[in-house]
């Protein structure tokens, strides 16, 4: 076993010692050694239940023969950190996590690993430690929040979002505001959309490295304690079967991965995190291979941002195994990847009888929502490098459209003209130097998006930027242009007043400015330099990778 780096041999009886000083005994010490780390903390909605989730875990260890030992991980909720200097560390603190991990399962050496997650950079900055690691290990989330209503009608933390915009607008009073306030979020949980971490927690159990319902099952379920005792559990399996991370994430689990994010319309973020996710078992992720496998598999569900429906409706209608049934039937998924179940992803489907129960949630193939996925890659000499649209969340009449850009330097100035009627129907807001360096940190746009939709303009204007958007974001919203402002990348030169032509269905993006003219721009034309004053945000933007290659440290 690993652990007896730390507990075996006559050498070792310092080690020990200090193991008796937190209560183990002799007989404990004997056993597998699993690390649980545990993303509890006050701060965000999404963890502030996992001690009783890691104490399921622990007590499924126990179960199975293994000595859990508990550790923490530091989380950024990106809700509470949008649109001020806080969101700059929401990015960068997904290597934080993956790093942490490293350093305690190697400092002590663990012989399995069982991360218990929720939310936006925790869930993919664990997955990179368990490859990196590579012991065996299971990733449990602590489950989706339940939707809110208000006055019978189904609210979340984007109608909040929204709702500043519509107060704005004088489509909402200030009294209705602050009611939707304290009922939009009305459990603990991720927030209750498809947006980042439900997509993220989604993907994981997609991939194999999370048990069938980890995507789904509800933060306040009984269910979600019995899975999480079942991924304690399951562990203990893979470390007798000696399963590992990297036995499971192939060439095609990354290929399943994207086909059920272009099925179920998830995050832009997941072109960020899957490659950066997949880089640590050395398989590459391109963005070419998201947009051939969104041409491939077709958008069957529609939950919010882009409809009406929520995670807990996923979960109704059958949940992933439900969704992975339908893509199967596209011949894009691989059903002979191994799972942390210790078997195939098809061996699970027909263990679990996987099957829709509501079709109006998760569409038949033939009357799917669009024959194409979630997400597209734009490219053009906007994006040299490529961009990306949550094109599942856009309205028909901005798939193609050409408009005036209006131009700004930070997402500050974008929401205050936005919420100040200074953008108009037909305008392209372009919002530079808020990429990977840029930023620094690439900041979520989640702010100005649902200010254009509140405001009532989510059908007439688009939103183009270096910088990133939030799983919640619906509408033309276009981010990850690489290569960035700040390494000089095109959108740095764009001017006030200058033609953008966006063609969504031709993967299109394009300045209508002449060559002579750019080259001319080019010649007295300096990036913006950002004064930095943290010192962590100034190491990060030095070593730090383009959008484009998941943003991924160098």
């Amino acid at each position: 076993m690993r652990s007896k780096k730390m507990t075996g041999g006559l050498e070792k009886a310092p080690h020990r010692s200090l193991m008796h000083a937190l209560g183990i005994t002799r007989e404990e010490m004997d056993r597998p050694l699993v690390g649980v780390c545990n993303a509890f903390n006050e701060v965000i909605p999404g963890h502030v239940h996992l001690r009783t989730i890691a104490d399921a875990v622990k007590n499924g260890v126990r179960m199975s023969g293994g000595t859990p030992m508990e550790f923490p991980a530091i989380g950024v909720c990106d809700g509470l950190a949008m649109n001020h200097e806080g969101m700059r560390f929401s990015l960068p603190s997904r290597e934080i996590i993956a790093d942490s991990i490293e350093i305690m399962a190697t400092a002590h050496p663990f012989d399995a690993l069982v991360c218990v997650t929720n939310c936006d950079k925790i869930v993919p900055g664990m997955l990179m430690a368990m490859l990196r690691l590579n012991i065996p290990a299971v990733i449990v989330s602590g489950g989706p929040m339940l939707a809110g209503k208000q006055k019978k009608q189904v609210s979340d933390l984007i109608t909040v979002f929204e709702g500043v915009g519509r107060v704005k607008r004088g489509d909402m009073s200030e009294t209705e505001l602050a009611e939707l306030e304290e009922c939009a979020c009305p459990t603990c949980g991720s927030c209750s959309g498809m947006f980042t971490a439900n997509t993220m927690n989604c993907l994981s159990e997609a991939i194999g490295l999370a048990l069938p319902g980890n995507g789904t099952i509800p933060a306040t379920a009984a269910a979600r304690v019995r899975l999480a005792k079942q991924a304690g559990m399951a562990v203990m399996n893979l470390l007798e079967q000696g399963i590992t991370p990297r036995d499971i994430v192939t060439t095609d689990s990354v290929r399943n991965a994207v086909a059920m994010d272009m099925a179920l319309g998830g995050s832009t973020n997941t072109v960020l995190h899957l490659p950066a996710v997949f880089h640590e078992a050395e398989l590459e992720l391109s963005l070419e291979l998201f947009d051939e496998i969104s041409r491939q598999v077709p958008n069957i569900c529609k939950l919010s941002p882009a409809g009406h429906y929520h995670i807990e409706d996923l979960d109704a209608a059958g949940g992933i195994p439900a969704v992975m049934r339908r893509v199967a039937d596209t011949g894009a998924l691989h059903l002979d990847c191994l799972t942390v179940t210790g078997k195939t992803v098809g061996q699970n489907l027909d263990d679990l009888n996987a099957d829709v129960l509501d079709p109006d949630v998760i569409r038949p193939l033939d009357k799917a929502y669009s024959p194409q996925g979630g997400i597209a890659i734009l490219r053009g000499n906007l994006a040299e490098q490529g961009c990306v649209v949550k094109q599942s969340a856009v309205a028909p009449e901005m798939m193609q459209r050409t408009g005036k850009a209006r131009v700004f330097d930070s997402e500050e100035d974008a929401v205050e003209a936005i919420l100040g009627n200074g953008i108009k129907a037909g305008d392209v807001v372009v919002i530079r130097y808020e990429g990977p360096k840029g930023g620094p940190g690439m900041r979520e746009m989640l702010t100005p998006t649902s200010a254009i939709a509140g405001m009532g303009l989510g059908e007439s204007v688009a939103l183009i930027t270096d910088g990133r958007f939030s799983g919640g974001t619906r509408g033309a919203a276009i981010g990850h242009v690489s290569p960035e402002a700040a390494e000089g990348g095109l959108i740095g030169l764009v001017r006030e007043g200058d033609s953008i032509r966006i063609d969504i269905p031709e993967r299109r993006i394009e300045l209508l400015v002449d060559e002579t003219e750019l080259a001319q721009r080019r010649q007295n034309w300096t990036p913006l330099q950002k004064e930095v004053t943290s010192p962590f945000l100034r190491r990060y933007a030095a070593r730090v990778t383009s959008a484009a290659t998941g943003g991924v440290m160098r």
